[in-house]
């Protein structure tokens, strides 16, 4: 039996959300086998391992001795009243976990950092500081013609990417797909995933993804005027990045793609800075954008979430009674490393990869069973998944899509917006 809608009777679900990177790809079939999950069409192996594994038992504990929910979740409240300065960290949930979580955080007087915070921060101060020009992951896949992938491995990251953005067989503004070239700057890439009717030709500036920023500085000299002193710049040869430059200068529209969590570069920050000019500068002539990447165990929906809440990015204290944005002084590593905060409360509920940083602080772990952890907590409370135990909400890795995730099973454990609502309530 089919199911478009939540049919408890139903045995297979079409179009469902992926909840397992920033992509959110919406058309998985997935069929329900009893107590299992198993996809049917569609899903690459971060899905197939996200909704086919199997879970192991687990109950709320505390000090490693199984307890009521209540029992944990009265003592989670007892140590956020004594604590001086909690901090929520890791924040993998959906929008309705990351509300409960910053309410909770304001009521408590506590920091708020997502675990891929330390890498978005670069991405945030260029956009503060000199702003950007972006495509959403619609506007990429029908539109572009020309495709940079910049120091980043995006085929690694999210697998669909060419097959659903790059390599689609029809976009929306003319029959077939577009004929596109697709640039590699950096060895060692993933180009396998560039390929199929739409691609015009594949080009590799081959420099060691270390050097990736100074191919990209020569980049937007070159477009700039300005000479080059050598005759290449990281093993890449100047007449290369001068070919480059002329594709971009002749495209319709391009895309300068990148994951600032996967650059090796000395200074993503500066690698971004010099990516969002160059699209700048073409932006006078032509049409171009950039799409940052990534956006995995909820980051996206966190930042979002956040900012709509506080009027501030991730990460947030909530110490002196009103919302304070710092990227440095308000991470959780900093405060952990000066001593600042006193409990460390850690939310992760889409993967058991997302462990907690080593603390002898007293901790408490909202997560999925069997999550990896180097000590046992205080306290810990098995959550659900979203997209797979309840119904949800996610904010794409674009920032300006939110998708439904559906509920595919019956509930195993309570979603983390429930636990953290109820102890927030226990306060």
């Amino acid at each position: 039996m089919s199911a478009m809608g939540e049919n408890a009777d139903a045995s297979t679900f079409e179009n469902v959300v992926c909840p397992f990177c920033g992509l959110l790809c919406d058309d998985l079939e997935v069929e329900r086998q009893g107590t299992d999950l198993k996809i049917r069409k569609n899903g690459c192996h971060r899905a197939v391992v996200g909704f086919e594994r199997a879970l192991p038992a687990s109950k709320p504990q505390i000090a490693g001795k199984d307890v009521s929910l209540d029992e944990a979740m009265t003592a989670v409240a007892q140590m956020i009243n004594k604590a001086s300065l909690p901090m929520y960290g890791g924040l993998s949930t959906d929008v309705g976990g990351m509300r409960a979580a910053l309410s909770l955080a304001d009521r408590s007087s506590g920091v708020v950092d997502h675990a891929f915070s330390g890498a978005a921060k670069h991405n945030m101060a260029v956009l503060q500081q000199a702003g950007w020009i972006t495509s959403t992951l619609t506007e990429t896949r029908n539109r572009a013609d020309l495709i940079v992938i910049a120091g980043s491995d995006i085929h690694k990251l999210h697998h669909r990417f060419f097959e659903r953005i790059v390599c689609p067989e029809e976009t929306m503004f003319q029959d077939g797909a577009i004929k596109r070239t697709v640039v590699f700057i950096g060895d060692g890439l993933d180009q396998s995933g560039a390929k199929g009717a739409c691609i015009d030709e594949v080009i590799t500036l081959p420099c060691p993804l270390e050097q990736a920023d100074e191919v990209l500085a020569a980049l937007l000299a070159r477009m700039r005027g300005k000479p080059i002193a050598s005759q290449d710049v990281a093993g890449v040869a100047v007449s290369d990045i001068e070919d480059l430059a002329k594709r971009l200068h002749e495209a319709s529209y391009s895309v300068l793609v990148w994951a600032v969590g996967e650059l090796k570069v000395p200074e993503p920050e500066l690698f971004v800075h010099t990516l969002c000019e160059t699209v700048k500068l073409l932006n006078r002539t032509t049409r171009s954008a950039g799409l940052s990447m990534g956006g995995g165990e909820g980051a996206i929906t966190a930042n979002s979430v956040c900012g709509w809440q506080s009027g501030y990015p991730l990460p947030v204290s909530y110490a002196s009674g009103a919302p304070k944005y710092d990227p440095e002084f308000n991470s959780i590593d900093y405060k952990i490393a000066s001593g600042e905060g006193d409990l460390l409360v850690w939310l992760a509920s889409f993967t058991t990869d997302l462990e907690p940083p080593e603390t002898s602080l007293p901790t408490i772990v909202l997560g999925t069973p069997g999550i990896k952890l180097k000590r046992q907590p205080e306290v810990f409370i098995p959550v659900g998944t979203p997209g797979i135990d309840h119904a949800g909400q996610l904010i794409r890795n674009d920032s300006v899509v939110s998708l439904p995730l559906r509920a595919l099973l019956a509930p195993r454990h309570p979603s983390a917006a429930e636990v953290l609502s109820a102890i927030e309530a226990k306060l």
